[in-house]
């Protein structure tokens, strides 16, 4: 195995893995049945600190998701023209 092996293999690894970590951070967009019934407790800066960090989260995710699919496309490039 050659060294573009082993990088493009440990990007894709830690980019999956970082992916399926954001993803399950991030907060349903579904209020459910208990925030009906409870009402909404939380205040309007608490809401909005939220939002805020889910919007951080889901941007990371959109961006680390163009890297994951970019170096899948270059490794694919890379092994059918290096690897005959």
């Amino acid at each position: 195995m050659q060294w573009y092996d082993w990088t493009i293999g440990i990007l894709l690894f830690i980019s999956a893995v970082l992916i399926i970590v954001l993803v399950m951070m991030q907060q349903s967009k579904e209020g459910g049945l208990s925030g009906a019934i409870a009402g909404g407790s939380d205040t309007y800066f608490g809401k909005n600190k939220k939002r805020s960090q889910d919007a951080k989260l889901a941007k990371i995710t959109k961006v680390l998701t163009v890297v994951f699919f970019v170096v899948a496309l270059c490794g694919t490039f890379l092994f059918a023209f290096l690897h005959h």
